[in-house]
């Protein structure tokens, strides 16, 4: 039986969650196959994955941000094709990344090489022309929101719309006492899960927004526990040196991962956008979402960017069903004021609750089954369906 190759490339925290569950799929339909590229923590805990450079080399944000990374990540990019073109793997994916990923399918297609990319680009909010791009570039593209799928359609571009795996792995109705248990968290506290970000920057310009929020709030829920998941060390240190210059006494609880755990258990939350939104909503935690940036980063986005929500509880529901606080509201007098009244309107907070479950059960679909199937389907030379 021929050993299957497959080229891999992750560029984020979310990207490596979204690899290692196709990876744990994969190796169930195929037992011969391999996987190589950049991968993170989780996809490496899988069987039979190599990575060549670690993920956080590509995990930066902002426009000046990543302008002075260029030479370091384009030279990662050339090295990648290099190697991946040397070996012909039976099929590359792309997991999300878009900016790095695209221009590298683009390169590998026309090398021969079959083309997955899982996750669609944000055409949908700028950009769009960049589905021309796309195009050319895959043969393929895995969607996790029910909306992409016409997008790709309209413009014939093979797109299976798969669901979301953070749908399929956290259950639709999270036991949060039982978490609480297990977590060693007082069954009749209020918490308040803090999550402001998955990279540094956004730890650097959100924490202390986050922290001074937790303060006005602590002030007016005398029993408040403030809780506080981490990804990485590096993120927990700086966190923590944040916390010991703004906030030395508030009562946190900083967890390594756990995130889900955190927000299951959790009465309401802060956090920051992105795929800790979507997570905040399947475990049905009702949130204020904060997120701000470099003044001249929002001022040149806000000129490409077309959307009326960044959230994605938002952005699937087509409407505002968790309020959202961008840049000068970003504040800690608004956060907290907005947490204040989620804690103090029960019955809205229960119909945030019912609308989080039925856009749960929308987006629960085995997704990493559905992606890993789609990518057989290329690897055994199979019609695109």
């Amino acid at each position: 039986m021929k050993n299957i190759l497959i080229g891999i490339v992750a560029g984020e925290a979310s990207g490596d969650f979204l690899g290692a569950e196709l990876i744990k799929s994969l190796n169930i339909i195929h037992s011969n196959i391999k996987f190589v590229g950049i991968a993170g923590p989780l996809m490496l805990k899988e069987k039979n994955v190599e990575s060549w450079f670690s993920i956080e080399e590509l995990s930066i944000m902002g426009i000046f941000e990543i302008i002075n990374r260029i030479p370091k990540i384009l030279n990662i990019r050339n090295k990648i094709f290099n190697r991946l073109s040397f070996l012909k793997p039976d099929l590359f994916i792309g997991i999300d990344s878009p900016e790095f990923n695209i221009h590298l399918e683009f390169k590998l297609k026309k090398n021969g090489i079959k083309i997955i990319h899982y996750v669609s680009p944000s055409i949908w909010a700028w950009r769009k022309s960049r589905i021309f791009k796309i195009k050319e570039s895959v043969d393929k593209v895995l969607a996790l929101l029910p909306f992409e799928k016409k997008i790709y359609d309209d413009f014939n571009i093979p797109c299976k719309f798969v669901g979301h795996p953070l749908a399929d792995k956290i259950p639709l109705y999270p036991d949060k006492y039982s978490i609480r248990s297990n977590l060693e968290i007082d069954k009749n506290s209020v918490c308040l899960a803090l999550l402001p970000g998955s990279r540094l920057t956004e730890i650097n310009l959100l924490s202390k927004k986050f922290l001074y929020a937790a303060k006005i709030i602590k002030k007016n829920i005398f029993n408040l526990k403030i809780l506080v998941p981490m990804v990485n060390s590096l993120l927990k240190k700086r966190f923590e040196e944040i916390k010991r210059e703004v906030a030395p006494d508030l009562p946190i609880t900083i967890f390594d991962n756990f995130s889900y755990e955190v927000m299951a258990c959790s009465d309401f939350s802060i956090v920051t956008s992105g795929t800790a939104t979507l997570e905040c909503m399947l475990s049905k935690c009702p949130m204020v979402v904060g997120y701000c940036m470099k003044k001249i980063n929002f001022f040149l986005l806000k000129k490409i960017i077309k959307i009326n929500y960044i959230s994605l509880p938002n952005l699937i529901a087509g409407k505002k069903i968790v309020p959202e606080k961008i840049q000068n509201e970003c504040n800690p007098e608004v956060l907290a004021k907005e947490i204040l009244i989620i804690f103090n309107d029960k019955k809205k907070y229960k119909k945030t609750k019912k609308i989080f479950y039925k856009l749960h059960k929308k987006i629960r679909c085995n997704s990493s089954y559905n992606a890993a199937c789609s990518a057989s389907c290329l690897i055994n030379k199979l019609t695109i369906k």
